[in-house]
Order: C-alpha cells, then structure tokens, then sequence
C-alpha cells in the first residue's frame, strides 16, 4: 500500500504513544505469562481458557463461545484446549442441542489446577498493573481499553 496525501501520519506524541504502549502491554504479558510458566508449569494463555471453563454455568462452553471470549481464533483454541485435555484439565464431548457444535468442559482436576495457579497469577497482575497505577488511572485505563474495544467490558 503506497501513502497518500490523505494518510495521517503520527505525529511525534502519537508515536512515543504508540511504542509506549505496546512495549507495556509486551511487558506486561510477558510477565504474567513468566509467572504463570514458572509457578505453575501454564501459560497464560491456557489460564485464562481455565478461567473462562471456570466462569461459565456448568463449567462449559461452545467451542465457539470459547475462542470468542478468549479473543483468538478457533484453530489456535482447539490447539490449546486438546493440550489442557492431555493434562485432563478439560474435556471435549459433543454438543447436546445439535449435535455439530463440541464442548469444552472443565475438570475437577483443572479447577484444582485454576486454583493453585490463580493466587500468584493475582500477585503478578497486581504487580504488573494495579500497584503501579492510581485509582484514577485504573479508571481511566478501563474506560480506554472500553473506548477501543467499542464498549463496556463485559469480560
């Protein structure tokens, strides 16, 4: 894509901006992913499909509402989910309504796995994010990331 006149470049604030705020979200994942690696032997990104087995009624989801709420595709879920099912975090079985459709299902063992690993992963965040910033700021980082996402959370 070749730039036009109309392209609006960043200007010097927008820039320093831009790279700030992607070396802080880099940051920060990395090291709550660290955490999570190294106390509890899971990635962050098999936590938080713990997470959201944990949340839901029953301890299951779609695989469908799954990837949606975990914000990533559904290849690179189904990939994540058979590694929990190696661990016997989760389980896939059949969906009931249709027939087309799999469920992940949350163990006994991966809600004690969730357990174990959610008191440090709380530590890391708070460290990470929540200590470092005041009231206000956590407020106004919240209302950002809701103006980005297009509307409330509702994560």
């Amino acid at each position: 894509m070749q730039a036009t006149a109309q392209t609006r470049w960043l200007d010097e604030y927008e820039q320093v901006t831009w790279r700030t705020y992607l070396a802080a979200t880099k940051a920060i994942g990395e090291a709550i992913d660290s955490q999570l690696q190294r106390d509890a032997d899971i990635p962050l990104t098999y936590y938080e499909i713990l997470v959201r087995l944990s949340e839901a009624a029953d301890r299951m989801l779609r695989m469908s509402q799954l990837a949606e709420r975990c914000l990533a595709s559904r290849s690179r879920l189904s990939h994540a989910v058979t590694r929990l099912e190696e661990r016997g975090w989760v389980e896939r079985r059949p969906c009931a309504d249709d027939g087309r459709g799999m469920l992940a299902s949350l163990t006994t063992e991966g809600m004690a796995a969730l357990a174990d690993a959610a008191p440090g992963h709380v530590n890391a965040v708070r460290e990470q994010i929540f200590d470092r910033l005041t009231p206000e700021q956590i407020k106004q980082l919240r209302e950002i990331g809701e103006t980005i996402l297009g509307g409330p959370s509702t994560f």
